[in-house]
């Protein structure tokens, strides 16, 4: 069950941080440094924080199921 649940946090943490990434990537391709009251550069480092989340939860549920825990 958490293994399960951890996919799925590391899943949508990851969607969401390519969204952001790309968002932020889009709007400074189009001249613009602000984007919601967010600096374009905050979205972007967020973006990547939330895909490196995803990534440490994916490595959580692998070394659960390698490790037999």
């Amino acid at each position: 069950m958490v293994e399960i649940l951890l996919l799925w946090i590391g899943r949508l943490a990851g969607l969401v941080g390519v969204v952001a990434c790309l968002i932020a990537i889009g709007a400074r391709l189009t001249g613009a440094f602000w984007v919601a009251g967010f600096q374009v550069g905050t979205l972007l480092q967020a973006g990547i924080a939330a895909m490196v989340f995803g990534c440490l939860a994916h490595l959580v549920v692998l070394t659960l199921r390698l490790g037999g825990g």
